[in-house]
C-alpha cells in the first residue's frame, strides 16, 4: 500500500505502459556467440520451489555452508525445427518448412499445400534463422497448440547452414542448448491483472478521511498550462500482461528425472512436470504455465562464478 509521505512510487522506466499484443516475447537482440546451436530455448514456468545447496561464492561469509536458495521450476518438452528463414541486408528472402510437420503446427499457422523451396536451393545470404516450435501436448498444460518462433544461431554463416540442415525437422533439447551453470535472460509476459485503479497501478497515496470526493484517487489532473492532461499524471487502466526481462538468471540444474521436483499430487495450478526440466535461481516473470523464453545473455555479469552450487535438497 502507498505511503502519504512518498507521492508517486510509479515507475515511468517502462513507457509506453502497454500491455503485450501476444502471449509469447518477442526478442529484439541477440548475443552473437562462436557455438553452432540455437540461441534460445522456451519452457513452461510450472512454478516456483527452495533449495538447499552448498554456498560455493568465493567471498560469502557463508562459504561452504547449506543455504537456501529460491528456484523456478521451468518444464522444458523438447522443441522441433520446422523450418529454416534466410536473410539478406536484413529482409528475410526465402524460408524452407520441413518436408514432415508436426500435425498439431496446423492450428497455429495455414500450411502451405505445395512444396517450398529446399534448402539446398538457397545460395545467397547473409544470414538464417530456424523457425521452431514448442510442444506442449507433452506438458500438463492441457492445450495442443505450439508457440512458434523464429531463433537465431551461433557461430559461422556455413556453420548455421550445416547445423540447419542436420536439425530440419528434428528434435532440439534443452541440454543442447544450455549448461548447468550458464547464465540466461529470461523473457517472459507478466500477470494480468485487469483494471485497476491509481493507488495499486501507480502507488499513489491515500487521501484522508475528510478529503473530497474520493480516497483513493489523485487530487488533480495536473496545471492549468498546458492545457491538457499529461501522461505523467497517474490514471486508472489496465494493469500487467506486459513483456519484461530478467537478466542473469542462473542455472542451477537441468535434469531429466522430473520427479525430483514433482510432489504426491503434482504442483498446484500446473500438474506434474513429464519433461526435462530446468531449476533457475530466483523468479521469473509470469504466472504459472506461461511460455518463458530463455536466451544467451546479452549482458552477462562476470562477476557471477560459473560453477553451479551443489543441491542437497529440494523442496516438493
Amino acid at each position: 500500500m502507498a505511503d502519504k509521505h512518498k507521492p508517486r512510487l510509479g515507475s515511468m522506466q517502462f513507457w509506453p505502459r502497454k500491455r503485450s499484443r501476444h502471449s509469447i516475447v518477442r526478442v529484439r537482440s541477440w548475443q552473437k556467440t562462436n557455438q553452432a546451436k540455437p540461441l534460445a530455448f522456451v519452457g513452461y514456468k510450472a512454478g516456483m520451489t527452495h533449495v538447499i545447496a552448498v554456498d560455493n561464492r568465493p567471498k560469502a561469509l557463508t562459504k561452504g555452508q547449506d543455504i537456501s536458495l529460491p528456484a523456478t521450476i521451468i518444464d522444458c518438452p523438447p522443441m522441433i525445427v520446422a523450418g529454416v528463414s534466410f536473410y539478406k541486408y536484413s529482409k528475410k528472402i526465402s524460408q524452407v518448412l520441413a518436408s514432415q510437420k508436426d500435425k498439431h503446427l496446423g492450428k497455429k499457422i495455414q500450411l502451405p499445400k505445395k512444396e517450398l523451396k529446399k534448402i539446398e536451393e538457397v545460395t545467397e545470404f547473409d544470414d538464417l534463422r530456424i523457425l521452431i516450435h514448442t510442444q506442449p501436448k507433452l506438458t500438463a498444460l492441457g492445450t495442443k497448440k505450439p508457440k512458434l518462433i523464429e531463433i537465431a544461431l551461433g557461430g559461422s554463416k556455413e556453420e548455421k547452414l550445416e547445423y540447419a540442415k542436420k536439425k530440419l525437422g528434428q528434435e532440439v533439447a534443452v541440454e543442447e542448448v544450455f549448461e548447468l551453470g550458464a547464465l540466461i535472460d529470461a523473457h517472459s509476459i507478466t500477470k494480468g491483472k485487469g483494471f485497476q485503479g491509481t493507488v495499486k497501478r501507480f502507488g499513489v497515496p491515500i487521501r484522508q478521511h475528510k478529503a473530497e470526493k474520493t480516497k483513493r484517487g489523485i487530487g488533480n489532473l495536473g496545471s492549468w498550462t498546458p492545457k491538457r492532461v499529461q501522461f505523467t499524471v497517474p490514471q486508472s487502466g489496465k494493469m500487467g500482461y506486459h513483456q519484461r526481462t530478467e537478466f542473469n538468471k542462473k542455472i542451477i540444474r537441468i535434469s531429466s528425472s522430473p520427479e525430483e521436483v514433482n510432489p504426491a499430487g503434482g504442483i498446484t495450478k500446473f500438474g506434474r512436470v513429464k519433461n526435462h526440466y530446468v531449476l533457475l535461481h530466483g523468479s521469473v516473470p509470469g504466472p504459472k504455465k506461461r511460455a518463458v523464453m530463455m536466451i544467451t545473455p546479452v549482458r552477462p555479469n562476470k562477476k557471477i562464478i560459473k560453477e553451479a552450487a551443489e543441491i542437497k535438497y529440494i523442496a516438493k
